[in-house]
Formats: structure tokens, sequence, C-alpha cells
């Protein structure tokens, strides 16, 4: 059984696809996108609890990606992750700064899992 669907949106290969099969060995459901039109089309193929997104994309990334994902995506727990933002950005969303440790990662989407779960 699934802990949860998780959306990976990021446009490094490596990465995309190593956290993938990390999230998929820890029991989440993992979708992945390279860019954030990928992910428009994983969101209406898909239920997704999660999406962990890069901010700085090719693709319908940046503000508008973010845009977005503050308008239409509130039923889903975000979090943006970058090794180009600064604290003083304004993004609504939880930012992990690259690089960031998959076994935390993991962690905060469990527990925020759990908080919307007994909420």
């Amino acid at each position: 059984m699934s802990k949860g669907s998780v959306l990976l949106v990021e446009d490094e290969d490596a990465i995309r696809l190593t956290l993938r099969d990390y999230l998929e060995r820890k029991e989440y459901e993992v979708y992945v996108a390279s860019d954030g039109v990928g992910a428009l089309k994983q969101l209406l193929d898909n239920e997704v609890d999660v999406i962990v997104t890069d901010f700085r994309m090719k693709v319908l990334g940046g503000d508008y990606w973010i845009r977005f994902l503050e308008r239409y995506c509130r039923d889903k727990i975000v979090y943006v992750t970058s090794g180009f933002l600064r604290p003083e950005f304004p993004i609504p969303f939880e930012i992990l700064y690259k690089p960031f440790d998959y076994s935390e990662l993991e962690e905060v989407i469990a527990r925020d899992l759990a908080v919307r779960r007994e909420g």
C-alpha cells in the first residue's frame, strides 16, 4: 500500500530519477516531470498528494510556475527545491535548498502527510 503520491518536477535527470527511485523504495507512488508543462500533464492524469518541484526550469518554471501552484494547487503539499533562491525571495511554500538529503525530504513528506490526514 502506498504512503501517498508524489509528483517530482526536476529538470536534472540524475536528481529526478534517483529521487524517484528513493521515494518508491519508501513506498510512495511517484510521478515525474522534467518541467512545468510535463507536471501539468501529470496533475491532469493522476491524483497527487505532494509536489516536490525545482524552481528554475527552462519550460514553465520560476515565478509563473510558483504562481500557478499557489493559485491552482492549494489542496496539495508543495515543496520548492533550489540552489538558486535566497531566503529573501517571497515563495509561499517550504523551500529545500540544494543539495538536500533525500531522507530528510522523505521525513518532511511523511510528517506533512500525517498532519493532513489527522486534520
